[in-house]
């Protein structure tokens, strides 16, 4: 398993499923301390998947953002608050219209720490009811990562009057920067 800690920059990585990775890229891509965001697949059983592949539920993996980030800026906890409140973690592989294991709400943790702070935050959300129903949200530990194809790397940014952006992408960017402002770059 790999550690938490990335590179001599003592840069952290989170690998998180939202759903359309699309969506959780540009979230993440306007949040103050985040390094990088690439969208790619984790937790299933093939190795290389392609995204073909992926949407057709027979890998096993979920679409996934793999983010580095500064913890001396942005804490892990912090990266979850904006994980829970950016997708619905209550529905059962499904976000909105997209179904299946692909679009589950995921935490692959990279380390003890990782895994002990998405169970505390899911249980202060459970706690708060900030949903009314239970969070569904997978917390796994993190086992390999596959950088999705080049297309889909920064989607939303070339491709933002695409209709799916428009009405879903757009939308949680925008609910993002409302909600943590005080967050966003």
């Amino acid at each position: 398993m790999n550690t938490s800690i990335g590179t001599e920059n003592n840069f952290a990585k989170a690998t998180l499923g939202g759903g359309c990775f699309w969506c959780t890229e540009a979230v993440y891509k306007e949040l103050k301390g985040v390094i990088e965001v690439q969208p790619g697949y984790s937790g299933g059983h093939v190795k290389n998947p392609a995204y073909r592949e992926v949407c057709n539920g027979t890998t096993g993996h979920a679409e996934v953002v793999q983010i580095t980030y500064d913890p001396q800026i942005v804490s892990f906890s912090e990266i979850l608050e904006v994980f829970f409140m950016t997708h619905n973690p209550t529905t059962l592989n499904r976000q909105g219209n997209d179904v299946g294991t692909q679009y589950r709400s995921a935490i692959f943790y990279h380390s003890e720490e990782q895994k002990d702070t998405a169970e505390k935050v899911i249980g202060l959300f459970e706690k708060e009811k900030v949903y009314e129903d239970p969070i569904v949200t997978e917390v796994t530990a993190f086992d390999a990562f596959y950088k999705a194809e080049d297309y889909h790397k920064n989607y939303f940014e070339k491709n933002k009057n695409q209709p799916y952006c428009q009405f879903i992408v757009a939308p949680k960017v925008e609910k993002f920067k409302k909600i943590f402002k005080e967050k966003a770059k």
